[in-house]
């Protein structure tokens, strides 16, 4: 790719790390307050995320404006290893969020309950994020960032959650079962444990193939 096209992509993906950091802000305080009203583990693990995903999302945000702005390779490469790093290290702490609290809710018996709000964001967010994957694992490819397609993948997990999320509502409003929400939650385990092991080895790769010194 020549040098004015990356330049181009690069800009792009500042502009999209933008998007997803303001909807994660809005994600994050809607879903974190319906949960806590809802009593919904899922609920509030889906705003959870979205706190994670703003941790990693202003971590590429720092590398892709770095670059955007001329600054040397050893840098870029550096910023790109850490975010790695961060997104995986990210995922993986998502997850053993999720197994605590979901096995705390079983235990206990805690069931969720329906919130409006809840579920209007969880479609928004349904929507919405499998765009924001693609346009950031689109734009990561042509760049070369594998920290960036991986932040892509941490924006599909949210859209996981929010589909789960959705199936556990509809499932204990009609079927009265107090346990899908945690069912629901440790279903996304899968996923998020296989995209935050997947962005952590590339950072280790980084780590080992790296000559800066």
């Amino acid at each position: 790719m020549s040098t004015p096209a990356r330049a181009v992509s690069v800009r792009q993906g500042v502009n999209i790390e933008v998007i997803s950091i303001t909807w994660m802000v809005i994600e994050a305080v809607v879903a974190i307050g319906a949960g806590v009203m809802a009593h919904s583990l899922a609920l509030t693990a889906f705003g959870a995320d979205s706190v994670i995903e703003l941790v990693a999302g202003g971590v590429l945000l720092w590398r892709l404006t770095l670059e955007a702005r001329g600054a040397r390779l050893a840098d870029v490469r550096r910023a790109e290893q850490l975010s790695s790093w961060v997104v995986g290290i990210a995922l993986l702490s998502l997850a053993a969020y999720i197994v605590v609290a979901s096995l705390m809710k079983l235990v206990t018996h805690q069931g969720a309950e329906a919130s409006y709000l809840g579920v209007g964001l969880a479609m928004a967010s349904g929507l919405i994020m499998p765009y924001l994957s693609r346009v950031k694992k689109h734009i990561g490819a042509e760049i070369g960032s594998q920290a960036l397609r991986s932040d892509g993948s941490c924006s599909i997990v949210c859209a996981y959650m929010a589909w789960i999320l959705l199936v556990g509502v509809a499932l204990t409003a009609l079927l009265g079962w107090w346990w899908i929400d945690s069912v629901a939650a440790l279903a996304l385990v899968y996923y998020v444990v296989k995209e935050g092991w997947e962005a952590v080895g590339e950072a280790r790769r980084q780590e080992d193939s790296c000559d800066c010194g």
